[in-house]
């Protein structure tokens, strides 16, 4: 019985032994368990925060510069702060996010643009009408009363009137005034009286055809677009320098406008935006203008946009910019000659013309008289001195041509300035002479010399020219 009672403690002893292995086994079962809980926590955790962090980032940062982006290209807008951290599907939520707001925040600014737009665009119109019946009764008491404060008056409504004008067309209004065809020269003139410093613009026209004009539906627009560019040239130039506009014409690219001042130029951002500004991009918000807004350019851009015009502008050759606005062929014409230009309007400057052999001269209606020289007096050879004062005679003037009978009955052609005054010294000249031959007849010997000497001066003074 004793070999049984040592095989049931062996069997006790080796199902004691298993048991105390598979309770050390479970228990490190466990704390393997319990660590991998934790660090699955510590993840979740860290997850969460990064979450957060990115929300936060969302909610603060990279919203607003989605929003400053839209106004400002170059602004960066930052990406997600823990990319790793972040799990493919919250990632996608969170450009997802971005998307959203910056698309709310077009539609919201562009309903805002267009309500300050239509706001803007009545208000406009009614002050646009009470400055025209103003400049309409401004010139009837200019008819009435000599006074200067009345042009003064007039002016600064002229320039009240350009700035409502400009902000009209800037809200895509119509311009507010109809013209016929109209001369380009013409057309810079009434640019240049509505800038405030008008006597510093200097016009150079270089036009072929002096008459060349705008269609009628282009004529105001390009006055406004000039008168912008004129204005911003002066107001960024010294007052003492001028403001140079030369006018072009092409063969078949139209005629040029070209402004140049001497102010104090721009820097490359600031050409980049204006370069933007002028080519006519599609849409111009009123709040990318700045504080207070500067609305120059933009008119100019829209402008362009609507009638075709195109515009550029550089560094200029005088230190300034030059801006140059180019006409299209097809919104040009030609007036008819029974059209008087404006008697402000400078003449077109003209190249020299080659020198051609002289033409054979033609006898005027009224001879001129032929340039006399006195004759030498004779001196006697020998002989006493007789006291008497020496004679100078003069070269008889040739009598005038009798014009042929046929002739007669025609019509006189005008005279020249210098057939005018030849006829008069002609006349002069001889009333001089019938004087003398009077005085020579009455006078005493000795007051002859002096008689001929008051004649020979008078004839020298009537030769000069």
């Amino acid at each position: 019985m004793g070999w049984i009672v040592a095989v049931i403690a062996v069997a006790a002893a080796v199902a004691a032994m298993a048991r105390a292995q598979n309770a050390a086994r479970a228990e490190y079962t466990a704390l393997g368990r319990v660590e991998v809980a934790e660090r699955q926590a510590k993840a979740a955790e860290a997850r969460t925060a990064a979450l957060t962090e990115e929300i936060r980032q969302l909610a603060r940062k990279r919203i607003p510069a989605v929003a400053l982006s839209l106004s400002h290209p170059t602004a960066q807008v930052p990406g997600l702060r823990e990319a790793a951290e972040i799990d493919g599907e919250a990632a996608r939520l969170l450009a997802e996010s971005v998307q959203a707001a910056r698309a709310a925040v077009l539609e919201e600014r562009g309903r805002v643009d267009a309500a300050a737009r239509a706001a803007m665009r009545g208000t406009s119109a009614k002050i646009q009408s009470l400055l025209n019946q103003s400049q309409q009764l401004l010139h009837e008491l200019q008819h009435e009363y000599d006074d200067p404060r009345i042009l003064q008056l007039d002016f600064r409504n002229e320039l009240a009137l350009r700035r409502t004008q400009a902000t009209a067309v800037l809200c895509d209004a119509w311009p507010g005034l109809a013209r016929q065809n109209s001369p380009l020269v013409e057309i810079v003139l009434g640019a240049q009286s509505r800038v405030a410093g008008y006597e510093r613009v200097k016009v150079a026209n270089h036009l072929r055809d002096e008459r060349l004009a705008l269609v009628a539906r282009a004529a105001e627009p390009l006055a406004i677009a000039l008168a912008e560019l004129l204005a911003n040239a002066t107001a960024y130039s010294h007052p003492d320098t001028d403001v140079q506009v030369t006018l072009q014409q092409s063969g078949g690219r139209g005629a040029f406008l070209m402004v140049d001042d001497a102010g104090i130029g721009m820097d490359d951002d600031a050409l980049d935006r204006a370069r933007t500004l002028l080519a006519g991009p599609d849409e111009v918000l009123l709040t990318e203008l700045g504080d207070p807004p500067q609305t120059g350019f933009a008119v100019v851009g829209r402008l362009v946009a609507q009638y075709g015009f195109d515009c550029h502008i550089e560094a200029s050759p005088f230190g300034g910019m030059r801006t140059m606005l180019r006409v299209p062929a097809h919104l040009l014409t030609v007036l008819e000659n029974d059209r008087t230009l404006s008697i402000l309007a400078p003449e077109p400057v003209r190249a020299p013309a080659p020198a051609v052999p002289a033409a054979p001269a033609v006898t005027p209606a009224v001879p001129v008289p032929a340039e006399q020289e006195p004759v030498p007096v004779s001196q006697p050879a020998a002989g006493p001195a007789t006291g008497l004062p020496s004679r100078r005679r003069r070269a008889p003037r040739p009598a005038p041509a009798r014009p042929a009978p046929a002739e007669q009955g025609r019509e006189q052609a005008p005279r020249t300035p210098e057939q005018a005054g030849a006829s008069w010294a002609a006349l002069q000249q001889g009333t001089l002479n019938g004087r003398s031959l009077a005085d020579r007849s009455s006078a005493p010997a000795p007051d002859r010399d002096r008689q001929d000497d008051h004649d020979h001066q008078n004839d020298q003074g009537d030769d000069k020219p």
